[in-house]
């Protein structure tokens, strides 16, 4: 399955911005790939005002969050991949969602067994019931 960073980033974005507050994204500035203005960089980490009326073409995919923004007057491109953002929340009130730990792939879970209830193959039973 894909991660489900992109999918709570873009709900909660949309949750600040629908109670009328300004969305901000805290994000780890030395991730690889992630393109922000050095000299607002602060122990590695940067904060983004994405609001609406902050940025121009703001785009939030599955793989990375990219948009036009000034800093200091001046326009600049950002690109911040999804891995990179450590968490998204409301500058007014703090609420949002801070990630514990670095993106990382999801594991491919372990197929459930189906196969002879009887059996002790992989030391557990299947948890499957019949029904009546």
């Amino acid at each position: 399955m894909n991660s489900s960073r992109p999918y709570i980033i873009r709900a909660i974005y949309e949750w600040i911005v629908d109670n009328e507050c300004t969305p901000h994204l805290l994000v780890d500035a030395t991730g690889a790939g992630v393109f922000v203005p050095e000299s607002y960089v602060s122990d590695g980490q940067i904060v983004l005002n994405i609001s609406p009326s902050a940025v121009v073409s703001l785009q939030m995919g599955n793989d990375t969050v990219a948009f036009n923004g000034r800093f200091g007057g001046q326009p600049q491109d950002v690109e911040v991949p999804i891995a990179a953002i450590l968490g998204i929340y409301a500058r007014e009130n703090g609420q949002g969602m801070v990630f514990d730990s670095p993106m990382e792939p999801d594991p491919d879970p372990e197929p459930p067994y189906i196969g002879d209830p009887s059996s002790s193959e992989r030391g557990h039973r299947p948890a499957l019931k019949i029904v009546k």
